[in-house]
């Protein structure tokens, strides 16, 4: 485990890394002990940091949700990430590459909530209910933590993505809200096109094998921190 003097300075380089767009090295080879909760405690400083700036969250990110994704990064259980106000972006408007440092997208869907969800113990049918609609989103993340190591070409590790917010940067919620019971959203598709050619195709039944444990998961995850999902919280 690490000290909090060296969370508290390794979150204060994810910082300035996300503002001046400079990527910082793995924390993990820095740190060969470091663990996955050593991972969430740096995320939480750089909250408070972004919170102190005027930021606010406005909900979270679930990754690393199926089992190919978390079978490449050797876990068991998916990782999770605020999603900051300055991070969202309306559709069809422009998307400055220089708030970036190496970004990517992923299709994702997002739960806008209704009512709080509070664990433990919550459950699919709990999300269900407490969820006003469903919209389809695109998710740019990115690498404040570089992906590979620019010498050893080592993949970092999910300790290094965890503390980076997740490798989350931005949010474009678009298309028709859709009601969770109008649509049977294990069966949800997503096809991404690029200059016209689709380039990944993905169903939501892959996100444990159904995207509300996703948002269950999540809800049951932070209660030991004392933390829950709010009404208007929107989770990808």
């Amino acid at each position: 485990m690490l000290t909090q003097d060296t969370i508290r300075s390794l979150a204060q380089q994810l910082y300035e890394a996300r503002k001046t767009r400079t990527p910082l090295r793995h924390f993990s080879a820095q740190f060969p002990g470091m663990t996955i909760e050593d991972g969430y405690a740096i995320q939480r400083e750089w909250v408070k940091l972004e919170i102190a700036d005027g930021r606010t969250i406005k909900g979270r990110k679930i990754g690393l949700t199926s089992r190919a994704m978390q079978q490449a990064s050797q876990i068991t259980e998916p990782d999770y990430a605020p999603l900051m106000d300055d991070m969202f972006f309306d559709t069809g408007s422009d998307i400055p590459a220089s708030r970036f440092i190496a970004p990517r997208v992923e299709v994702e869907l997002a739960f806008i909530l209704d009512t709080a969800l509070e664990g433990p113990g919550v459950t699919l049918f709990d999300v269900l209910s407490a969820t006003r609609y469903v919209v389809p989103a695109v998710e740019i993340i990115d690498a404040r933590i570089e992906q590979y190591d620019r010498e050893t070409r080592v993949m970092r590790k999910v300790y290094d993505t965890i503390s980076d917010f997740a490798a989350n940067a931005g949010i474009v919620l678009g298309g028709r809200p859709v009601r969770v019971d109008d649509v049977d959203l294990r069966w949800v598709g997503a096809m991404l096109h690029k200059n016209g050619v689709i380039e990944e195709t993905g169903l939501a039944a892959a996100v444990l094998n159904h995207p509300a444990t996703g948002v269950a998961w999540l809800a049951n995850k932070i209660a030991p921190y004392g933390e829950q999902l709010n009404a208007g919280d929107i989770v990808l």
